[in-house]
C-alpha cells in the first residue's frame, strides 16, 4: 500500500542533503536531511512490522532481512561500480585507499571506518567518495537490532490467551515502550559525548549516538501505521479538513529549511537540540502526510514527486562521489548541476530495470514491461566489465595522497629538527659559559651574521633593527602553523633564513598561543614569530589574537600569515580573523601581515586537484608560500620590535 504525500517527506530530505553538499557555505546545516531520512525510515519500518503483526499474528525476521537486503544491497554495489570508472577524470589522490572504502561501504561499517580514519564530510584533504554511506551504515544497524526486537516480540504477543485484536495493541504499545527508551538514550548519548569536542565527527557518524531519528520515527510508527490505523488516530482527523494537514506538512517542511540556514555542523547546538528538532519536524510532516492521504481520495500524487521519491535513495548512493568528481573538473554550479543529471539517470535505470529483474520481477520503463531475460545479460555483462575496473582501480591505489605524503614527510623533518635543537638547549643549560647573558648576546649577534651572508637577499641581509642581542633571545624565525604549513615545512627550512618550523594538522589559534608563551618561557621562541593559523578558527578568534599580542614578550616582531581556504565565504570565521589581522599594523609598529588570503587565489593553479587549502604535491605552491613569509619577514625586519 502506497501512500500518498509521504514522497514528499523523501523529496525534502533529499534537497536538503544535495543542497549542503552542493552550496556548503551557503547552506551549512542541510545535513539534517539525513535526519528526515532517519525518521522517515524508522517510522515506515516499523508501519509495516505492526502490519505484519496484525494480518498474521506472527512477524518473519529472515523475510525482513531479505527484503531490506533486495532494497539497500544491489543499488549500493551497483553505484560503486558505476562511480569508479569516473575516478580516471581526476587524479589518483581520489583514489587514496579506494578498496578500504569499498570494504567499508558494502560491509555497512562506513561510519566506524570513518570515525577511525578522521573522515569527514568537511575533511581538510582529498574526501573519500563513499564517506556518505555512513548513514547506510547506521540505516542498517538499525535495522538488524530493530528486526529482532520486533521478532521476539512478536513471539511474545502471539502466544498471549487474548483476542487478536488485544493481541496487535498490545504488540503495538510494546514498540512504542522500547522504542521510547531507545530514542531517549540514544539522544542522550548523543548530547552526553558531544560536550568538549573540537570534531563532532565521531557522534555524528555513531550508531550509538544518532540513532535516536530512528526510533522517534518508530514511536510514531505505532502511533498511527500504515495499512492499519489505530481507533483513535482515525476518530481524530475524521472532522479536519484536508487544507489542515496540507498546512502543517508545508509549515513542517518551511522550518526544516529554515532550520538548514541556522545550524553548523561544527556547533554544540546542533548536537544538543537541532537534530532533536529536526527529527521531530519530519515526523510532523509524516503524521500530516498520513492524514492527507485519507483526505484526498481523489487527488492523485504529482509524478515527478513520485518518480524522485522512488530515486531518492540511489540519487543519494550517486550524488556525492559523482559532485566531488565533477567539482574538482569543472564550475561548482556546472558540477552540480552534471552531477544531477548523470546521477539521476543511473539512479532510474537501477530502480524501474534493474534492482526488480534482480528481485525476481519484471523491470519497467515508462509504460514498457522489459522481463528479466532482455534485461539479465547486458547487466551481468557490464556488471562483469565495471568490475574489473574496479579491481584495477582498487589494485592501482596509492596508500597515501601527495598531501598526506608531504604532512607525514614534513612531521618527520620537522621531528628531527625539533630534536637537534633540543640536544643543544639541553647541552647550552650544562654549559656554564652558555647560559651567560653577554655570550647569549654575543651568540645572537653571530647567529643573525651568519643568516645575512648565507641569505643575502633575505630579511637577515636588512634586519638593521635587530633586537634579539639586546633582550637576550635567540635570533631567527619561528615559524608556528597548521597543515598547510606542515605540508611545506621541508621546504620552509631551507628556504626561510635561520628558522625553526613548529606545524601540526587541525592546529588552532588557541593552541598556537600556548606553544609560543612555551616556547617563549623556554627560551626557545626567537626574533621573528610567524603566526600561520587561522583556517580552522573558532569563534573566540578575536580574543586569542588579543592573548597572543599581548602575551608576546618585547624584542620580538610579529608577522601574521593570514590565512586562505578556497571554499571559504566572508562570513566564515577564517576569513573574519584575515579582515582583523590586516587591521593590526595599523595599530601595532611591531606587527606585519603576509597576506597569504590574497596571494594564495591569484595562482589557482597550485591547488588544482586539491581541498582547496592545501597543496600537497605541487612545487610551485612551496615556492610562493616561502616567498610570502619571506616578503613579510623583509618588511618586518624594516620595522622596530615591540617594546
Amino acid at each position: 500500500m502506497r501512500i500518498k504525500w509521504f514522497s514528499l517527506v523523501r523529496v525534502t530530505g533529499l534537497v536538503l542533503v544535495l543542497t549542503y553538499h552542493f552550496f556548503q557555505n551557503e547552506y551549512p546545516g542541510g545535513f539534517i536531511g539525513v535526519d528526515i531520512f532517519f525518521t522517515f525510515s524508522g517510522f515506515l519500518i516499523t508501519s509495516l512490522m505492526i502490519d505484519e503483526f496484525a494480518r498474521t499474528h506472527t512477524f518473519g525476521l529472515l523475510a525482513f532481512y531479505r527484503r531490506r537486503f533486495y532494497r539497500i544491497v544491489p543499488p549500493l554495489v551497483l553505484a560503486v561500480l558505476v562511480v569508479i570508472p569516473f575516478t580516471f577524470l581526476v587524479g589518483t589522490d581520489f583514489i587514496t585507499n579506494i578498496g578500504q572504502q569499498i570494504a567499508a561501504a558494502v560491509g555497512f561499517v562506513t561510519n566506524f571506518f570513518e570515525i577511525a580514519t578522521g573522515g569527514s564530510y568537511e575533511n581538510n584533504f582529498i574526501p573519500h567518495l563513499f564517506v556518505h554511506t555512513w548513514s547506510l551504515a547506521v540505516e542498517m544497524h538499525f535495522y538488524l537490532i530493530w528486526g529482532v526486537v520486533a521478532y521476539l516480540l512478536s513471539r511474545v504477543f502471539q502466544k498471549r490467551p487474548e483476542t487478536a485484536t488485544a493481541r496487535r495493541t498490545d504488540f503495538r504499545m510494546a514498540m512504542f515502550g522500547v522504542s521510547g527508551v531507545l530514542a531517549i538514550v540514544t539522544y542522550l548519548l548523543m548530547v552526553v559525548q558531544a560536550q568538549g569536542l573540537k570534531d563532532f565527527s565521531p557522534v555524528y557518524f555513531s550508531s550509538f549516538t544518532h540513532s535516536f531519528p530512528f526510533f522517534v520515527g518508530a514511536m510514531i510508527g505505532t502511533l498511527t501505521g500504515v495499512a492499519v490505523l489505530p481507533n483513535w488516530f482515525t476518530q481524530s482527523f475524521k472532522r479536519i479538513n484536508a487544507w489542515v494537514p496540507a498546512a502543517v506538512m508545508a509549515g513542517a517542511a518551511a522550518l526544516l529549511i529554515a532550520l538548514g540556514f541556522g545550524l553548523d555542523f561544527d556547533q554544540i547546538a546542533t548536537y544538543n537540540y537541532g537534530l532533536l528538532v529536526a527529527t521531530l519536524l519530519a515526523g510532523v510532516m509524516i503524521v500530516a502526510a498520513r492524514i492527507l492521504h485519507e483526505k484526498t481520495p481523489t487527488i492523485a500524487e504529482p509524478k515527478v514527486i513520485t518518480f524522485l521519491a522512488d530515486i531518492s535513495y540511489s540519487l543519494y548512493l550517486y550524488h556525492w562521489p559523482l559532485y566531488v568528481i565533477f567539482s574538482h573538473r569543472m564550475d561548482n554550479t556546472l558540477a552540480a548541476g552534471l552531477t544531477v543529471l548523470v546521477g539521476g539517470a543511473f539512479s532510474a535505470l537501477s530502480y524501474y530495470i534493474i534492482e526488480p529483474v534482480i528481485a525476481g520481477r519484471q523491470g519497467k520503463f515508462l509504460h514498457f514491461r522489459l522481463p528479466g531475460r532482455y534485461v539479465a545479460a547486458p547487466v551481468i555483462v557490464a556488471a562483469l566489465a565495471l568490475t574489473v575496473v574496479t579491481v584495477q582501480r582498487v589494485q592501482a591505489a596509492p596508500e597515501l595522497s601527495h598531501l598526506e605524503q608531504s604532512l607525514w614527510i614534513g612531521g618527520i623533518q620537522q621531528d628531527v629538527a625539533q630534536y637537534n635543537t633540543s640536544e643543544k638547549i639541553i647541552m647550552a643549560a650544562h654549559d656554564p659559559k652558555k647560559t651567560a647573558q653577554a655570550d647569549l648576546m654575543a651568540q645572537a649577534k653571530k647567529d643573525a651574521a651568519a643568516a645575512a651572508k648565507a641569505h643575502p637577499d633575505s630579511y637577515a641581509a636588512v634586519n638593521q633593527n635587530s633586537t634579539a642581542a639586546k633582550y637576550g633571545i635567540p635570533a631567527g624565525v619561528t615559524i608556528i602553523g597548521d597543515s598547510v604549513t606542515l605540508g611545506t615545512a621541508h621546504y620552509l627550512g631551507p628556504h626561510v633564513a635561520n628558522s625553526e618550523v613548529n606545524a601540526a594538522g587541525d592546529r588552532k589559534m588557541n593552541e598556537a598561543y600556548d606553544l609560543m608563551m612555551q616556547m617563549q618561557q623556554a627560551g626557545q621562541l626567537r626574533e621573528f614569530v610567524v603566526l600561520s593559523v587561522g583556517t580552522n578558527a573558532l569563534d573566540d578568534y578575536a580574543q586569542v589574537l588579543d592573548r597572543v599580542i599581548a602575551g608576546i614578550k618585547p624584542g620580538h616582531k610579529l608577522v601574521f600569515m593570514t590565512p586562505y581556504n578556497a571554499q571559504a565565504s566572508p562570513s566564515w570565521n577564517s576569513s573574519k580573523l584575515a579582515e582583523l589581522e590586516r587591521q593590526l599594523p595599523a595599530k601595532y609598529k611591531w606587527i606585519t601581515i603576509a597576506d597569504w588570503g590574497k596571494i594564495a587565489p591569484q595562482h589557482p593553479h597550485v591547488f588544482k586537484g586539491t581541498d582547496g587549502v592545501h597543496f600537497g604535491g605541487h612545487d610551485d605552491g612551496d615556492v610562493l608560500f616561502a616567498q610570502t613569509i619571506n616578503n613579510g619577514l623583509i618588511e618586518a625586519a624594516k620595522k622596530p620590535a615591540k617594546k
